[in-house]
């Protein structure tokens, strides 16, 4: 009788765990997941919002497109600068519209467009502070063999522990199929 009840399985306390959703599922009626990418014409960056952009479609969400241009110095040369800025304000929008039509014509989704100048980390911080609905941070990471690796090692280092939405880091050389398949 003893060696019969050391037999028997202890039970366990295992707290209810909420059924994991669906792949397909849609969010709630009001309620719109937004992903932000960001983006510069890159192939690393073009995946990043090929992806984002499946992913929101298939999700019901929204998309946010952001272009970050680092300032331009020239301490006496003020109005060479300022043409300079302004070329690259007209080069970002250009770019923008390019890939919002791009979104569009994969998914039927009209991305919201942002050009900010700083730092391209503050610039995403402060983007996502000041927007309140953005759930998800997508970026591109280059191959090894290109890497620059500047956005995502600042991330990586700094962001760790301020950043407080999930960051989707999609390798630059997925095919469109692979890509498609994880969205």
């Amino acid at each position: 009788m003893y060696f019969e009840r050391l037999m028997q399985p202890t039970p366990v306390h295992r707290p209810e765990l909420a059924p994991f959703p669906a792949a397909d599922a849609r969010p709630e009626p009001g309620e719109r997941f937004k992903f932000l990418v960001c983006v510069d014409g890159s192939p690393q960056s073009t995946a990043a919002l090929r992806f984002a952009a499946m992913r929101a479609h298939k999700v019901g969400g929204l998309l946010a497109l952001m272009h970050v241009v680092e300032p331009v110095e020239f301490g006496e040369w003020m109005s060479i600068a300022d043409t300079m800025e302004m070329e690259q304000r007209e080069e970002a929008e250009l770019l923008l519209h390019d890939m919002a039509c791009q979104v569009n014509r994969l998914t039927g989704l009209i991305p919201e467009l942002q050009i900010r100048r700083g730092q391209i980390g503050e610039e995403i911080l402060s983007a996502i502070q000041e927007d309140g609905d953005i759930h998800a941070l997508v970026v591109g990471a280059a191959p090894p063999s290109v890497r620059r690796g500047k956005l995502i090692s600042w991330l990586a280092g700094q962001l760790a522990g301020e950043l407080e939405i999930p960051l989707v880091v999609v390798p630059g050389n997925l095919t469109d199929r692979q890509i498609d398949l994880l969205a």
